[in-house]
């Protein structure tokens, strides 16, 4: 069983393909913009507060009080920058290591005013992969393949534990229609006080109208997420993609919560990018073969 997960994930063994480098080289160019995006968007956010509200993540460990009433955020997000391109360009087996441990001392200091969200998450553990991949493997094809696995490994895992602990919580009433009720109310009261008026979107209607369509709302994202694991197998890996993909737009949709970046990276391993380009590869063979 190991060793089918190990292939379906990583495939360290198989042929590869233009179609499938071309993927690889997407999702690892989409994981360092969008670490340099982040990096600079934590760190000028940063410049409006002067203190530590609440130490939370890398904070409780270090006292990060020194990156306020200063440039150091920006000049921070200057070296995550510098050194994540480095690791793109497979400039040193550590540059990704050490631009994660700097994002992670962004985010730490960015969110020390007392509250810490997960819409990051993603991008954090896609660095993750191909830091660990560029430390094991002196190969670049092992080391992409790893960082690729790595990313549909921790995406599977976030998710499946997000359901596990939703049932462990509230137990299997978790989908009942009623709690999104009640979500949506409380967004509602949000946007009042907020704006001084709501207007509900059309699944918020529908949903408010109907217990049966609440719940199949809620149990669809639960059943989504508790079947997260099949990422991991290359059979069912684009329709959980598409399928974790349908869930936050529902969440957006209902809540109006939504994690972009997450959204971008779905999209992205959701097209069949490598299938496509290898297809085309085959057609052109074959033409040339005939003529």
């Amino acid at each position: 069983m190991i060793e089918n997960l190990n292939k379906n994930l990583f495939g360290f063994d198989d042929p590869d393909s233009r179609g499938e480098r071309i993927f690889r080289t997407l999702l690892e160019t989409f994981i360092v913009v969008s670490t340099c995006y982040l990096a600079w968007k934590w760190g000028i956010y940063t410049l409006r507060h002067s203190d530590v509200v609440l130490s939370l993540a890398f904070a409780r460990l270090v006292d990060i009080s020194f990156m306020f009433g200063n440039n150091l955020p920006l000049i921070n997000a200057g070296l995550i920058s510098v050194v994540v391109i480095l690791g793109y360009f497979k400039v040193g087996r550590w540059t990704y290591s050490i631009a994660l441990v700097l994002l992670i001392l962004q985010y730490s200091v960015r969110f020390s005013q007392g509250e810490i969200p997960h819409s990051a998450n993603l991008i954090g553990m896609g660095l993750l992969g191909f830091a660990i991949g560029a430390v094991l493997f002196d190969d670049s094809i092992r080391r992409s393949r790893f960082g690729t696995g790595f990313n549909y490994f921790s995406l599977g895992l976030a998710y499946f534990s997000a359901a596990i602990s939703k049932v462990v919580a509230s137990g299997l009433s978790w989908p009942d229609g009623r709690h999104l009720w009640m979500w949506i109310n409380e967004k509602a009261v949000d946007e009042i006080a907020r704006s001084g008026a709501v207007e509900l979107n059309w699944i918020q209607d529908w949903a408010m109208e109907s217990w049966l369509v609440a719940t199949f709302f809620l149990a669809f994202g639960l059943i989504t997420e508790l079947c997260a694991f099949l990422l991991w197998y290359k059979k069912t890996r684009l329709a959980l993609v598409w399928a974790i993909f349908a869930m936050h737009a529902g969440i957006y949709l209902a809540m109006d919560i939504i994690f972009v970046l997450s959204m971008y990276e779905l999209i992205l391993l959701g097209l069949p990018i490598a299938y496509l380009i290898d297809r085309q590869d085959q057609k052109k063979t074959l033409v040339h073969a005939g003529s």
